[in-house]
């Protein structure tokens, strides 16, 4: 990787890699963790809003034409820590992808007009949350684990504040934290010229620097067991176990025990709750390590009159990983290697990547992934377990 930094304060980074296509992707260091109580969604809302036109390309069929009609791929995402734009398009259309991220970031016109008319496709996306407990079962699950930090607040925010916002308070919001210094660009793709073409289009003002805040979250968790009713057919059962930061060395344990506990349709808990006893369609597990917080969750849809056995099935399977053989810690190992290895095959997959590390820390940690995993020992497992799985909170939506 190559990787300069602008004179005001811009990071790029570039990633040689052989192949037809260029993928540009820039992360904004802000998501919804930074917002206010009178703020909550407006980072979410950004994004929608930036998509809407530009001085030179005053609509959103304008905008987006540009990079559509070419064939290529843009769009956005915004999570609790950060907003990434991305654009991926034929190398030999590299500077378009560059002009249009570069003018959105610059440009953007924030109509009065765009911004009532994004309000309601902005509350009809959180209604689709709603209506969906695949997507919902994950919000009540961190409003339940959590008690101090804003990751318990979802990203779509507060229907409230999305109906009350303005232009002038999106325009603020955006001069705040919309900064080269709190940027990175990656670049991913075959294109040698490729600082020739991004410093003088991302020539930004430097604009004055934020502290970003630190989050103190209690390590203690109370078991307890939250339901919600639903008129579902199905009933989704979510365990929660409160972890740690990604920039913390036991996260390299708990991919492992991922690794062992939820790949594929040989993972344990998918073995054991849906191979051996037919309980479910769906089995699975995550392990989301982000910059300030992190969890386990292993999730279950299934029938209501099961969710009392579905418990007591994980929290066994859980127990047992202190009793691993050096073939099951070898397999998860050999498992998250060529899952790993063969998601960064993809071009946008390997610039996301690079811009989460580099968020976490340093985008070379992304290197150095594997063979973290690699070190990791029987004995650290059962460490890991006794200081992270004692207490756990399920979120249970409830069908007929």
């Amino acid at each position: 990787m190559q990787e300069i930094r602008l004179k005001n304060g811009l990071k790029v980074i570039y990633k040689h890699k052989p192949g037809n296509s260029v993928v540009v992707e820039l992360m904004v260091k802000v998501g919804s963790n930074l917002e206010s109580e009178s703020e909550r969604g407006i980072s979410h809302f950004l994004e929608h809003i930036l998509f809407e036109g530009t001085v030179s390309r005053p609509s959103n069929l304008a905008l987006c034409n540009e990079i559509e009609s070419i064939g290529g791929d843009f769009n956005a995402y915004t999570t609790t820590e950060r907003t990434c734009y991305h654009i991926k398009v034929l190398k030999k259309h590299f500077l378009i992808a560059v002009e249009v991220l570069s003018d959105i970031m610059q440009n953007s016109l924030f109509k009065p007009e765009h911004i009532a008319k994004e309000k309601n496709i902005v509350l009809k996306e959180i209604d689709m949350v709603h209506d969906e407990p695949s997507y919902y079962q994950w919000i009540l699950l961190q409003k339940n684990l959590f008690t101090n930090h804003p990751c318990k607040h979802p990203t779509y925010g507060d229907i409230k504040v999305i109906a009350n916002l303005n232009q002038k308070k999106i325009r603020d919001y955006f001069s705040k934290y919309y900064l080269p210094g709190n940027m990175v660009l990656s670049i991913v793709g075959d294109v040698p010229d490729w600082k020739k073409e991004i410093e003088p289009k991302f020539n930004l003002p430097a604009g004055k620097k934020n502290k970003l805040k630190i989050f103190r979250e209690p390590s203690k968790v109370i078991t307890k067991v939250t339901r919600e009713k639903k008129d579902i057919v199905n009933t989704y059962v979510v365990i929660g176990f409160k972890t740690i930061p990604r920039n913390n060395k036991d996260t390299y344990t708990l991919e492992v025990i991922n690794g062992v506990l939820g790949r594929g349709q040989s993972g344990r808990m998918f073995t054991e709750i849906r191979s051996k006893r037919g309980l479910a369609y769906e089995v699975g597990t995550q392990n989301m390590g982000e910059v300030s917080f992190g969890f386990f969750a292993v999730h279950v849809t299934t029938d209501k009159k099961n969710v009392n056995l579905i418990r007591k099935l994980v929290l066994e399977e859980i127990n047992k990983l202190k009793y691993l053989s050096e073939q099951d810690l070898k397999e998860a190992k050999d498992y998250i290697e060529g899952d790993y290895l063969l998601g960064l095959e993809n071009s946008q997959k390997l610039a996301d990547q690079i811009l989460y590390w580099e968020h976490v820390k340093d985008a070379n940690l992304m290197n150095n992934f594997i063979r973290n995993i690699k070190k990791v020992k029987i004995k650290t497992i059962r460490k890991v377990v006794d200081k992270y799985f004692k207490n756990h909170v399920m979120v249970v939506l409830e069908g007929k």
